[in-house]
């Protein structure tokens, strides 16, 4: 018998835009150290290159991306009359942007990510605007308004107690359908605590089964 865990998914279905998915699809497992789980032969390839030939970029290279998002970032934010500081760093070896404000401008912004699909869209279009600018594909991750860093602390705490119904009753635990970056939070505390996830699924029905051992 398996268990199901419901963990509302905040942010858009996959299915809505193929492409975005796909794109989205690699940050899966990236650094995750969980490769047992066959994850990675759902990387494929990038420019006719697989991903294992592409070279890691180097800081310079991240912080250009992180520079050429910022300012696409902030001619979007001049368009939709919002405010907001940019924060640009480097982590997991890819460039990491946020937008935050203060008091009006934070509310506004977190209008503007909604349940979290615009935050997903505009990640997709900011990845686009660097690599038309490099050449390059982006593994960049945007987060406005915290609403990700929420997500991350959210999915951390139902993947924590997913691991702990595995671990009493060695039933496979099926949780709902998430994005690539939900499923790798996911991948990421199972495989801390030494047991084994996998995904799922296509499209909108993709999720995250995590068991005591490979099957």
């Amino acid at each position: 018998m398996q268990e199901q865990v419901c963990a509302e998914s905040s942010t858009a279905q996959e299915a809505d835009d193929p492409a975005a998915a796909v794109a989205n699809e690699p940050d899966e497992h990236d650094g995750s150290g969980a490769e047992n789980t066959g994850e990675a032969a759902e990387r494929g390839a990038v420019a006719g290159k697989p991903e294992r030939n592409r070279r890691a970029p180097t800081k310079a290279q991240l912080e250009e991306e992180g520079d050429i998002a910022a300012d696409y970032l902030e001619e979007l934010l001049d368009i939709a009359d919002l405010d907001g500081d940019i924060d640009i760093d480097v982590e997991n070896e890819r460039a990491a942007v946020s937008v935050i404000g203060d008091g009006v401008a934070q509310r506004g912004l977190r209008k503007l990510v909604g349940d979290g699909a615009v935050l997903e869209a505009l990640q997709e279009l900011t990845r686009l605007a660097v690599q038309t600018k490099t050449g390059d594909r982006s593994r960049l991750m945007l987060d406005i308004a915290g609403f990700r860093a929420e997500r991350r602390t959210e999915l951390e705490k139902v993947a924590r107690k997913a691991v702990e119904r595995v671990q009493e009753d060695g039933e496979a635990v099926h949780l709902d359908p998430m994005t690539p970056f939900e499923r790798k939070v996911v991948h990421d505390v199972v495989a801390q605590a030494g047991l084994v996830s996998e995904s799922e699924g296509e499209t909108q029905d993709r999720h995250v089964v995590i068991r005591r051992d490979a099957e």
